[in-house]
């Protein structure tokens, strides 16, 4: 099974990765994936990717429902579509083994593998998983290529307000450069260094 697989072995591309790099439309950009175990990941990288993209990762399955009962009400008294209520798990998932995109069949894959994805695999290797693979802009993929790519550090090398920045670019990489951020990333950037501050990261279950 390939989740059973990504419990031991470090992915050399995802499916996106390929995708990206063979169909996507435009001129192809270069690939830049250089995965770091762990250890070297920053904890306040990780800490600002909890707080970005999932606060009750630790605590749910794979699923966080109270999100998504937050999600159905706001669409509900606000009229609009219900917003998005994706975990880490999910994302990283997405991230590994399936392709961008809204389609019933795809939500479908991506809940089976996150089922698996919680009874195999540790949430620490979850995280390192989704911190290596996550897109971070166009043919770049995780922390230390991120990194490497938009501050010419690698990711221990990463300033407190850098290492936001990379967090706050994850809802749109396409769209947004953390090295030319515009207000709104700003914003987000901003939002997360302010969480920052009251937020309990245990970071004892990622040793």
């Amino acid at each position: 099974m390939q989740v059973a697989v990504v419990r031991f072995i470090n992915p050399p591309r995802t499916l996106p990765m390929l995708i990206d790099q063979g169909f996507s439309k435009g001129p192809k950009v270069p690939l830049l994936y250089r995965w770091i175990d762990l250890p070297q990941i920053p904890e306040m990288f990780l800490k600002h990717l909890w707080i970005s993209e999932d606060q009750r990762f630790f605590q749910h399955d794979g699923f966080d429902w109270k999100e998504m009962d937050l999600a159905v009400k706001e669409a509900e008294r606000k009229g609009k579509p219900v917003r998005g209520a994706s975990t880490i798990t999910n994302q990283c998932a997405r991230s590994i083994f399936l392709w961008q995109g809204r389609s019933w069949i795809r939500k479908g894959l991506e809940s089976y593998y996150t089922i698996w994805m919680e009874a195999l695999l540790p949430k620490r290797r979850i995280m390192e998983l989704y911190a290596n693979v996550i897109e971070m802009g166009r043919g770049t993929y995780g922390v230390e290529a991120a990194s490497q790519h938009y501050f010419s550090v690698n990711a221990r090398g990463l300033t407190r307000e850098q290492s936001a920045m990379l967090a706050a670019v994850l809802p749109n990489p396409k769209r947004w450069d953390p090295a030319k951020p515009d207000a709104t990333l700003r914003r987000r950037q901003q939002r997360i260094l302010l969480r920052e501050q009251n937020a309990h990261f245990p970071d004892n279950l990622l040793r």
